[in-house]
């Protein structure tokens, strides 16, 4: 497939699988670059995304780390979801913080995959970092309505 091709196919991944996700949407997520392996979010941490120590929550560090992962493991036309995950919390972000997930793929092999994500507050410090792996289930992800 022509590098163009493959950015394409990423892209049109990509808005079939925001279509559907209410949770990333409904988190202020955004998505902001996608190519083939690759996937960048953002989102601000709300009011309701701090804890009683007034940090933000590690689940929503959690939930922008796996948006962007899911999106870099599904933009090669197959469905494919996460099998596991490990982070590492680094520091931490505080109400009003803009965060930046970048996902990338290390390896994949057979319908497995390994990718690693670092999320970011927008200033480049490092608050957290996972690694996830992925298991593609041997289904499209567009349908004929996607333009595949």
């Amino acid at each position: 497939m022509a590098p163009d091709d493959a950015v394409e196919l990423a892209r049109r991944c990509a808005a079939a699988l925001w279509a559907g996700d209410r949770a990333s949407q409904a988190l202020g997520m955004r998505l902001e670059h996608v190519a083939p392996g690759r996937a960048t979010i953002a989102m601000r941490v709300r009011d309701d995304m701090v804890n009683g120590h007034g940090v933000c929550h590690g689940a929503f560090l959690v939930a922008i780390a796996d948006s962007a992962f899911a999106f870099a493991c599904n933009t090669y036309g197959e469905a494919t979801v996460a099998a596991g995950l490990e982070v590492t919390f680094v520091t931490s972000a505080r109400l009003g913080d803009d965060l930046v997930a970048e996902a990338r793929e290390r390896v994949r092999y057979g319908r497995s995959g390994l990718y690693d994500v670092t999320v970011r507050h927008i200033d480049g410090r490092v608050v957290a970092e996972l690694r996830g792996r992925s298991y593609c289930l041997g289904r499209p992800i567009l349908t004929a309505t996607d333009g595949s």
